[in-house]
């Protein structure tokens, strides 16, 4: 199977879809969807493979600020709204600075990946992402495209 074919297959709470002008990407994800989960991230992690991230999810479309505190890894903050199309992106997160990085005011998901990416793919904002998370307003949603 192609990868393209492979990113039409499946849709999984393991894995998030991203696609654009650009083109197509995959990340292995952890999901962080309860308060809990959410204040932890990706702390205290020396490491993180290039085709994984967290995806942060919330129950609704609300103002976002996240932080670096006791983050080890520089990251990509990709923030998504409701329907799962980019919004903002803040590239290169600075390990361990308390800086308020701000996604904006309607955002319902975040996804961390490795400092760099983005740019490196072309992710921008306007790109949209799937993943089982993603309710029925998501542009791009879970089933199985032909």
């Amino acid at each position: 199977m192609s990868t393209a074919a492979a990113l039409h297959a499946s849709c999984v709470d393991t894995q998030v879809d991203l696609r654009g002008d650009w083109g197509q990407a995959r990340f292995s994800v952890e999901v962080a969807d309860d308060p809990a989960e959410r204040s932890q991230g990706l702390m205290d992690r020396e490491r993180m493979a290039r085709s994984a991230g967290m995806l942060f999810v919330y129950d609704s479309p609300q103002r976002v600020a996240f932080w670096m505190r006791n983050t080890l890894i520089p990251l990509d903050m990709i923030f998504i709204d409701a329907t799962g199309t980019v919004a903002r992106i803040h590239e290169n997160a600075v390990p361990l600075d308390e800086t308020a990085i701000h996604g904006g005011d309607a955002i319902q998901y975040v996804l961390e990946i490795n400092a760099g990416l983005s740019s490196r793919l072309g992710i921008d904002a306007g790109t949209v992402l799937r993943h089982p998370a993603f309710g029925e307003n998501a542009v791009w949603g879970c089933k199985v495209e032909n």
